[in-house]
């Protein structure tokens, strides 16, 4: 099975990545802050308004305030943000009109009432997911977002695959626990629309399709010109067909995908079992259809961003003319050391999820011969790098990769590599 390999001038590139401004040629590194899943954060239960003993979103404002201060307008090295979907935690709608025409009902499910609609979604996390990203638009830093399930106006569960009523009988398969479906964007749109403040008249938002539930955004750094793609969650054909057409508009550019439910934990191009959207819609694509029909036949697409499975991956896989893409899994919003901090009791064992506000910084140096990449992971709530805070592992690793040493766990989020085709994909820097 196909999986991360690091070049053999890994170790030459981390130093590099180190390097200082003077070691390098102007202009030639500039960092890509990654946004995972940040709806833990923005869920309106984690506040304390509605009792819980800290505003988690705090910690959501301070991820996406750092990412402001770093921005190049700012004096910082970040040119771009990708955020990867999930960006709050609660639908609005039982079911949305338009699967309900095509036939789709939804059925009462006592293991997923958590997605029945609530009111607090239009009226708390909506806004302030939208004060969280007016920080990057104040800062001019270009950015593109990819909705994820929990940005639809309603996920639930399907009719065909109705649950058991034993839960001691339930094994995590939608044969017993049911198979969730969504739909509808309108709420995504009212945020991250086409024509919202964030995106109307900038001309690095160069395209987008549904108003805006797919869109595409350029940037320019290290001596190149990027597209970046914000796709729709496991996207139609129709999707795939308009993002074949706006980098076909962009030729020669280096392309970086984002799209929310692509790898697991396991570097598999592979959903999770009960939110199959492919298995349950046939005008869906799995992970693999996207990678056979966009990404590998696409020799632009260098790079793809994902989140959705909870944990960290990573996997490099040759396209159809030959050239690595490296393939990015992350997603911290299962980590609960800030409510432990807080004084926030154990649920069942384990810290109330409310992601710590990890972020993903991909570092690209232009300057060498080889294009180098760098992948860190730091959380302002803690003002430090995952490889630098001494209780990284013993905080994460026996929930996420307990099969790893703690030097390989921290390394799942501190790496470098070489991008050896570059050149020859893209050219030398203008």
């Amino acid at each position: 099975m196909p999986s991360l390999r690091l070049a053999p001038l890994a170790i030459a590139c981390a130093i590099a990545a180190c390097a200082g401004p003077r070691d390098r040629a102007p202009g030639a590194s500039f960092t890509i802050a990654v946004v995972p899943d940040t709806q833990n954060m923005v869920d309106f239960k984690h506040q304390k308004a509605a009792g819980f003993p800290i505003d988690a979103s705090e910690l959501y404002l301070g991820e996406l305030g750092w990412i402001a201060d770093h921005a190049v307008g700012r004096g910082g090295d970040v040119v771009f943000a990708a955020a990867v979907g999930d960006v709050w935690e609660h639908q609005s709608i039982a079911i949305d009109p338009t699967h309900t025409a095509r036939g789709f009902e939804r059925i009462e499910n006592p293991f997923f009432a958590e997605f029945d609609p609530k009111p607090e979604t239009r009226t708390a996390e909506l806004p302030l997911a939208r004060k969280g990203y007016a920080l990057l638009a104040a800062a001019g830093l270009p950015f593109g977002v990819a909705p994820g399930n929990h940005d639809y106006d309603a996920m639930w569960s399907d009719s065909r695959y109705p649950p058991i009523a034993d839960p001691k009988r339930v094994d995590m398969t939608p044969k017993t626990l049911g198979m969730l479906h969504i739909g509808g964007l309108d709420n995504f749109r009212t945020v991250f629309g086409a024509q919202r403040e964030f995106f109307a008249g900038k001309p690095w938002y160069v395209a987008s399709r549904d108003g805006g539930t797919s869109s595409a955004q350029t940037f320019s750094a290290g001596g190149y010109t990027f597209l970046h793609l914000a796709l729709e969650m496991s996207p139609s054909d129709e999707v795939i067909a308009w993002a074949a057409g706006v980098i076909a508009a962009h030729p020669g550019v280096p392309t970086i995908v984002s799209t929310h439910d692509y790898l697991n934990a396991k570097a598999e191009r592979r959903a999770n079992p009960i939110i199959d959207l492919a298995a349950v819609d046939p005008a869906h694509n799995s992970a693999e259809d996207l990678w056979r029909k966009l990404i590998s036949a696409h020799d632009q697409i260098f790079l793809v961003l994902c989140g959705h499975h909870h944990g960290v991956s990573a996997r490099t896989d040759p396209n159809a003319a030959g050239h690595d893409v490296l393939q990015l899994l992350a997603d911290y919003q299962d980590r609960g050391q800030a409510a432990l901090d807080a004084g926030v009791a154990l649920v069942r064992g384990q810290p109330v999820a409310i992601g710590d506000a990890w972020l993903r910084l991909v570092t690209i140096d232009t300057s060498s011969a080889i294009p180098t990449l760098r992948v860190r992971t730091y959380s302002p709530h803690y003002h430090a790098f995952a490889d630098e805070l001494p209780g990284y592992a013993a905080w994460y690793k026996a929930h996420e990769a307990p099969e790893l040493d703690d030097a390989a766990f921290v390394k799942k989020d501190a790496f470098a590599l070489s991008l050896r085709d570059f050149r020859s994909r893209f050219g030398a820097r203008g």
